[in-house]
């Protein structure tokens, strides 16, 4: 798996908040990869790792893993999802509520091994956890228990669904490095839907950026997010909460994804393209705060 392309040429109708559109995805990616898909709400990208999976059909086109064709519109073929050794990390973990940890994990498997199982367990911190159900779990051990589950299968492919949104502070940050080491525990490809961006440049090998059903960017964070031309060492992104007129310039509040409020100033050329809600980034330059939005 690790050294196959992977060929993703489908496209499927869909209903947004913004009304119809066509999900159209055309990419090739390496196995092995860590790929995270960004972009706003409703750009199609939970709809991108359900079609990958089986769970969801496109509408037309092909999905080719390596030699294997998983599914082709022409062609008739749709392997359904069992037959596609995926692991699914969904929002919002979908862990069975009857069941403990052991078993939650257990239920992964189509092998029935025990022993990596419980090597699961201790690889993740779940050890002493077992037997317990999934309403004694902090969400941080539950999004473990989720990630050892998806891992039970020894999957070619593991899809993550904004697995940290509901989290924040330093259980976030631990918990991206246990995204790391569950892509590292057999190097399954990696695909992982974010909007955050600490998170895109602390995991993603690559990045998919996705508007309004389309693939609008693609290579290394700093390659998409960072201006070369910036040459100030301070960068910053937030979104902007409020915009105020002052006296000859604007003031702008703009909230870090650490919960930082800055106070920016900048003038009417400045804001002409920038409202309340837009992603920003806030850099210095020749000691002067700037902003770009992003």
């Amino acid at each position: 798996m690790e050294n196959d392309v992977i060929e993703i040429d489908v496209q499927k109708e869909l209903v947004s908040a913004h009304g119809r559109m066509t999900l159209t995805i055309k990419v090739k990616l390496l196995g092995g990869e860590l790929v995270v898909l960004f972009g706003e709400s409703g750009a199609g990208k939970t709809t991108l790792l359900r079609m990958i999976s089986g769970l969801t059909n496109p509408d037309r086109g092909i999905l080719k893993v390596g030699n294997s064709v998983w599914f082709d519109s022409d062609a008739g073929i749709n392997k359904p999802p069992q037959e596609r050794n995926i692991g699914f990390v969904f929002q919002d973990y979908a862990l069975f509520p009857n069941m403990s940890v052991f078993n939650n994990v257990a239920y992964g498997q189509t092998q029935g091994d025990k022993c990596y199982v419980n090597e699961l367990l201790q690889k993740f911190g779940l050890e002493e956890l077992s037997a317990r159900k999934p309403d004694k779990l902090s969400g941080g051990q539950r999004q473990r228990v989720a990630l050892a589950r998806a891992l039970a299968r020894k999957p070619d492919f593991l899809l993550l669904d904004e697995p940290l949104s509901a989290l924040d502070g330093d259980i976030r940050t631990s918990l991206q490095n246990e995204i790391l080491k569950a892509h590292g525990i057999n190097n399954a490809t990696t695909l992982l839907v974010s909007h955050d961006l600490t998170e895109v440049f602390r995991l993603a090998h690559k990045v998919l950026q996705i508007k309004n059903g389309t693939i609008t960017g693609m290579g290394k964070p700093d390659q998409l997010f960072l201006n070369n031309q910036i040459s100030g060492k301070v960068q910053i992104t937030g979104s902007i909460v409020k915009i105020q007129k002052q006296d000859a310039f604007y003031l702008l509040t703009v909230v870090t994804g650490m919960n930082q409020i800055l106070k920016v100033t900048a003038f009417q050329n400045d804001i002409e393209k920038l409202s309340e809600g837009d992603r920003v980034m806030v850099f210095s330059k020749a000691f002067s705060p700037l902003i770009l939005k992003m």
